[in-house]
C-alpha cells in the first residue's frame, strides 16, 4: 500500500532534522504486520488502508526517536494501537492511537491531520495531547492540568480515554528500562488514576493488569514476595476447588440448570495486597477463601443459580449483594453471594449473564467487542456518560486544576451505598456518605438551601453517614446556605465542590459591595461621593490599577489587597484631569467612621488577640486577601500598622449590633469540689455561652482557668464578671488580650 506522495514531502519541510535521521529498523514493520492481521478481523480494506497510512506518517515523523528501551520510538504507538485493536476499536481510534504523540513530539500539527485524515482523528489526538507549550509551577500542577485537560476531551469522546488507557498500558508493560525513580512516579500515578478510573469505567481486566503493573514496580520486593507465596498456596489448593466445583455442577444439573461455565476465581496480587493493608488481615484469611463464577443464559437463570447454590451451602448473613436489580454506578451487574463451604472454609460465588460479564470485564469498551448486543454494550456507555456529566459540573464548581483532580480521586471511591428518597427513587453514594452528600446528588440547590435531614423520620445531624436501605428526607430554608464546617465530613466530590464554589461566590460577591462601601466611604471624608464619579473616570481608574472591571477593583478593595484612600485619591486626580506622579496619598482620613454592624459576613473579622467587643473603640486594619480587621483601639498588635498611612480605617459600632462576640479571660479559684460546676452555672444564669475551658495552672489549693466566654457586648461582659466575682471561691478574675 502506497502512501499519499505529498506526505513525506511535507514532513520534510516541517522537520529538515528528519532527513538526516537514520531509518527506522525493520522491528516497526513487523510490529504494524501483528496489527494488520488483528485489524482484518474486522475492519474492511478501504479502513485498513487508512490505518496503513497513518502508519508510514508516524513512522516518518517519529524517525531517528528512539525508546528508553532502545527500540525505534514507532513501535510503541503501533503497540497502542494493537491493543486497542483486540478491543475491536474503530478505525479513527487506531489511526488516532498511531498518532497520538505526533503533535507532542515532532513537528507535525493539529492541522496536518485535519488535512490527511479527518477533523475527528484531530481531535482524538489533541485530547491525549500533554500541555507541552504551557510552563507550570510544579510537576504536581503540570499533571493536575494536563490530566484536567484529558478529562474534558473524554467528555467529549470516551475514545480519548481508551487510548491514554491502551498508552499507559503499554509503558507499564516496558517500564524496565526507565531509572527506578520515574518508574516509582509512574506506577503510583497509574495506582491513584488510572486503575480506579478503569474501575470506575467497568473495565475490569484492564484494570487488574495496571494494578498488578503498577504494585510490581512501585513495590518491586513485596509484588516478587507476595507472588511467590500465592503460587505456593494456590499448588495446596487444586483439590478442594476440583471438589468445590464437582459438587457445584452436581446441584445445578439437580435443579435442571444448564450453566455456560463455572470458574475459579483468583484474586490478582494487588487486591490481595491492598485487603491485607485495609484489613491488617494476613495473607492466610484472605487465601482461606475459594472464589467461582456461574456464567448462565439469562436473569431468571441467575436468581435460580442462586437458589440452587444455596440450597447446597449455607449463606453467611448480609453476605448477599444484588447488582442485578441495582447495578453499582459503571454498570456492573452480577449476583454476589458467601457460603459455608465443605470443611467449612468460606466460598464466594458470583452469578451472571454473559452479556453482564462482558461489561463486567471490558465496561465502555464493550461497546465496540460485542455490536451485536448493543443494548449491553448501551448499558455501560449510559453509565459512563452519566459520570462524565458530574465531572464537567466538578470542573466547573472548581476554582484549580490540583483542586479537581482531588475531587476526581475522592469520587474514585469503590465502595457504595443504596439509600431511597421519600418518593422510593434509589440513589448510589460512596460508602460513608452523609445527609449533605445526599442533597447534593439530588441537586446543587437541594444542598446549598439544607438545613437539617431525617432518616427513616427522624432528625439526624447532617454528618451522620448513611448505610444502604435508609430512606432520607432534606429539610430545605430558602434563606439557608452551605456551611464551611460541611467539609470537614462530606465524602462526595460533587458536595466537595459545590460547597467551596457557594463559599468562593458568596466571598466574591461580600468582598465587591464591601469594597464599593470603603471606597464610598473613603471619598465622603474628601467631599465626594462614588455615585458623583463618572462611569470614564471609574474605567480609566479601573485599568490605572491593572483590572478589567470596576468589580474587580471593589473586590480588592474589599478584600484589602488595595487601600481605598489611594484608590479615592486617583479618582479624584482623574475626575480633575490632574496627573498623579506618585500614587502617594494625602493625610485626609475619613471623617465619618464605617459602622460596624456584626453582619458584613466575610469581609469583617473580629481579631483574636484583643476579641473586641461592642461598646468599645475600635479600629480597622486591612489583611490582604482577607479583608478589614476589627481590633479594640489600645491593642498593641496593630501599632506599626498604624503609622502606615492609608492601612487604617475609623470604624465605630452601629446602634444596634448582632451576633455573639468571643472575650478570652483568666479566672483564679480555689481547688474545692464541685466548684466548676457552680461556675459554669453562674455563667449560664448570666446568659453568656462557655466556648473554650482549659486548666493552666494547678498548686494544689487553687487552679488558675481559662475561659473562652460568648457575650453580646461590654455590659453584657460586665455583668458576667460581677457575677462570678460574687462567688467566694474566685479570687481573681481578668480579661486577657494583647491590649493589656
Amino acid at each position: 500500500m502506497n502512501s499519499r506522495p505529498h506526505i513525506r514531502a511535507l514532513l520534510r519541510n516541517l522537520h529538515p532534522k528528519l532527513n538526516k535521521t537514520k531509518p527506522a529498523t525493520d522491528f516497526s514493520l513487523s510490529c504494524f504486520t501483528e496489527l494488520r492481521r488483528e485489524l482484518e478481523k474486522y475492519l474492511d480494506k478501504k479502513q485498513i488502508k487508512s490505518v496503513h497510512r497513518a502508519y508510514l506518517l508516524g513512522k516518518q515523523a517519529h524517525e531517528g526517536q528512539i525508546r528508553q528501551s532502545g527500540e525505534p520510538y514507532i513501535t510503541h504507538p503501533i503497540a497502542v494501537a494493537t491493543i486497542l485493536a483486540k478491543m475491536r476499536m474503530d478505525a479513527p481510534t487506531i489511526i488516532a492511537a498511531i498518532l497520538h504523540d505526533v503533535i507532542e513530539d515532532t513537528a507535525i500539527e493539529k492541522t496536518t491531520l485535519v488535512t490527511e485524515f479527518d477533523h475527528q482523528v484531530a481531535e482524538l489526538v489533541d485530547g491525549v495531547t500533554k500541555l507541552t507549550l504551557i510552563q507550570f509551577e510544579s510537576k504536581a500542577e503540570a499533571q493536575a492540568e494536563n490530566f484536567r485537560k484529558m478529562v474534558l476531551a473524554m467528555v467529549k469522546d470516551v475514545r480519548v480515554i481508551l487510548i491514554k488507557f491502551a498508552d499507559r498500558l503499554h509503558n507499564m508493560r516496558t517500564l524496565d528500562s526507565l531509572k527506578p525513580e520515574k518508574r516509582r512516579r509512574i506506577a503510583k500515578e497509574t495506582l491513584e488514576i488510572y486503575a480506579p478510573i478503569a474501575n470506575r469505567l467497568g473495565m475490569h481486566g484492564l484494570r487488574i493488569e495496571l494494578e498488578d503493573l503498577g504494585f510490581a514496580a512501585l513495590y518491586p520486593y513485596r509484588y516478587r514476595t507476595l507472588k511467590k507465596t500465592v503460587q505456593k498456596a494456590l499448588g495446596n489448593r487444586h483439590e478442594i476447588v476440583a471438589q468445590i466445583e464437582t459438587e457445584l455442577k452436581k446441584c445445578l444439573k439437580k435443579y435442571k440448570l444448564r450453566p455456560l461455565a463455572i470458574s475459579g476465581r483468583q484474586k490478582h496480587l494487588y487486591s490481595i495486597y491492598h485487603k491485607m493493608r485495609a484489613k491488617h488481615l494476613p495473607l492466610s484469611e484472605i487465601m482461606d477463601v475459594y472464589g467461582f463464577r456461574i456464567i448462565v443464559k439469562t436473569a431468571d437463570a441467575c436468581y435460580r443459580t442462586l437458589g440452587a447454590v444455596h440450597s447446597l451451602y449455607k449463606p453467611l448473613p448480609e453476605r448477599f449483594k444484588d447488582y442485578i436489580a441495582i447495578p453499582k454506578s459503571n454498570g456492573y451487574q452480577s449476583l454476589h453471594t458467601t457460603l459455608f463451604g465443605p470443611h467449612g472454609v468460606p466460598i464466594e460465588i458470583q452469578v451472571r449473564t454473559e452479556p453482564m460479564d462482558y461489561i463486567a470485564e471490558n465496561g465502555i469498551a464493550a461497546h465496540w467487542l460485542y455490536k451485536t448486543n448493543e443494548q449491553v454494550a448501551s448499558e455501560a456507555q449510559l453509565r459512563a456518560r452519566e459520570w462524565f456529566k458530574s465531572l464537567v459540573e466538578m470542573q466547573q464548581s472548581t476554582g484549580t486544576s490540583l483542586e479537581f483532580i482531588e475531587n476526581v480521586k475522592i469520587d474514585l471511591f469503590p465502595d457504595e451505598v443504596y439509600v431511597f428518597t421519600p418518593q422510593g427513587h434509589i440513589l448510589k453514594l460512596p460508602s460513608g456518605s452523609t445527609p449533605v452528600d445526599f442533597a447534593y446528588a439530588i441537586h446543587s440547590n437541594v444542598g446549598n438551601t439544607c438545613v437539617a435531614a431525617k432518616v427513616e423520620r427522624r432528625l439526624v445531624p447532617l454528618s451522620m453517614p448513611l448505610g444502604s436501605g435508609q430512606t432520607v428526607e432534606i429539610i430545605r430554608s430558602p434563606g439557608a446556605r452551605p456551611n464551611a464546617a460541611w467539609l470537614n465530613f462530606v465524602v462526595t466530590a460533587k458536595a466537595r465542590s459545590s460547597i467551596k464554589h457557594f463559599i468562593k461566590n458568596q466571598r466574591r460577591i461580600e468582598a465587591v459591595e464591601f469594597g464599593k462601601r470603603l471606597l464610598d466611604n473613603t471619598l465622603n471624608s474628601l467631599e465626594k461621593s462614588l455615585t458623583e464619579i463618572t462611569l470614564k473616570t471609574l474605567n480609566t481608574t479601573v485599568t490605572t490599577f491593572g483590572y478589567k472591571t470596576p468589580d474587580e477593583l471593589f473586590e480588592a478593595i474589599g478584600l484589602g489587597n488595595q487601600v481605598p484612600l489611594v484608590v479615592a485619591h486617583r479618582l479624584l486626580a482623574i475626575e480633575q484631569n490632574k496627573e498623579m506622579v506618585n500614587s502617594q496619598p494625602t493625610t485626609a482620613q475619613p471623617r465619618k467612621p464605617l459602622l460596624i454592624k456584626g453582619t458584613e459576613g466575610m469581609m469583617v473579622h473580629f481579631a483574636a488577640c484583643c476579641h473586641p467587643l461592642p461598646g468599645e473603640p475600635i479600629i480597622g486594619c486591612f489583611t490582604s486577601g482577607e479583608g478589614i480587621s476589627i481590633h479594640r483601639i489600645q491593642c498593641n498588635k496593630i501599632d506599626k500598622l498604624r503609622r502606615q498611612e492609608g492601612y487604617c480605617v475609623d470604624v465605630e459600632w452601629a446602634p444596634k449590633v448582632e451576633g455573639e462576640f468571643k472575650v478570652d479571660t483568666e479566672i483564679e479559684i480555689a481547688d474545692q469540689r464541685g466548684v466548676l460546676a457552680a461556675l459554669t452555672k453562674t455563667i449560664a444564669d448570666a446568659g453568656a455561652n462557655i466556648e473554650d475551658v482549659a486548666v493552666v495552672h494547678r498548686d494544689g489549693d487553687y487552679n488558675r482557668i481559662q475561659l473562652t466566654l460568648g457575650v453580646r457586648d461590654r455590659m453584657h461582659l460586665a455583668n458576667v464578671v460581677k457575677r462570678v466575682r460574687s462567688l467566694k471561691e474566685v479570687t481573681k478574675l481578668r480579661r486577657k488580650s494583647n491590649s493589656d
